[in-house]
């Protein structure tokens, strides 16, 4: 199975500690993040993801302008902390050198320009400065333990 991710969720997963929207959203999020923790690929895609899924009914942000543009400029971000592009259709393995290179990009803010304008963006960076703790897709990173 692949996991469907938006460009942007690239950068979310680093720092998922388990809050989120709803109960139904961190849940869902949950067999996401353990999904990914066993390495099954991801595969980017554009608009709506698996993560998304359960904030589809109603008004959801995840068609707007500013979310499109956070997935560009994540794209571009992880695309150069990859040395490959970074584009729909894309397949990526979780796996541990992945997780600790974006990681470590995030953390010295290289990627940070997609995450203006996010609700989550302090969360995500004190989860960030502290060293990742308790984060739930992979392991924190040596230097964060």
């Amino acid at each position: 199975m692949t996991i469907r991710l938006r460009a942007h969720h690239l950068l979310c997963m680093l720092t998922f500690v388990g809050k989120g929207y709803s109960p139904a959203f961190v849940e869902n999020y949950r067999q996401i993040a353990r999904r990914l923790t066993a390495g099954e690929a991801i595969e980017l895609v554009d608009g709506p993801d698996d993560i998304c899924a359960p904030l589809l009914c109603g008004d959801a942000h995840c068609f707007g302008e500013s979310v499109i543009e956070r997935d560009r400029l994540a794209a571009a971000a992880v695309a150069k902390v990859t040395g490959r592009p970074v584009a729909t259709g894309t397949v990526l393995m979780p796996d541990e050198i992945l997780l600790d290179r974006l990681r470590a990009a995030f953390r010295g803010e290289a990627m940070r320009p997609a995450c203006a304008g996010c609700e989550w963006s302090d969360l995500c960076s004190r989860v960030a400065a502290e060293g990742y703790p308790g984060v739930q897709v992979g392991r924190a990173p040596a230097s964060g333990r």
